[in-house]
């Protein structure tokens, strides 16, 4: 039997909503789904080193280090690189252990999942 699997799209670059996604991609994984989050448009501008650190909310820690959680969980987090160079990023290096895939992989990505999840 196939493991259940969700998608997780982030595309805001709006600090209170950059949590979700990761949180429930951690909670997904524990509860045995195969989780996935894809970064898109304007959420690319908060996974940049020294944006993400700087991005807290409430009493949860730095975005960063909830990017770091979710990466060492074994959740795999994907770039749109188009969107990467819509944005004039090419130059610019995001946190280590992203990956940086073409723009059909996102479709790639939902017609596989059970569900998918947009913030």
């Amino acid at each position: 039997m196939k493991k259940k699997s969700i998608l997780y799209v982030q595309t805001s670059d709006d600090p209170e909503r950059q949590y979700s996604p990761l949180v429930l991609a951690q909670t997904a994984k524990a509860m045995d789904i195969n989780p996935k989050v894809y970064y898109l448009g304007q959420g690319l501008r908060t996974i940049v080193p020294g944006v993400a650190e700087n991005i807290k909310a409430g009493s949860f820690p730095s975005l960063s280090e909830v990017i770091k959680k979710t990466l060492d969980m074994g959740i795999q987090i994907y770039v749109c690189e188009a969107s990467k160079k819509m944005l004039g990023m090419d130059e610019i290096n995001l946190i280590p252990g992203l990956k940086i895939v073409g723009a059909g992989t996102l479709n790639d990505l939902a017609l596989e999942a059970d569900t998918t999840l947009c913030f």
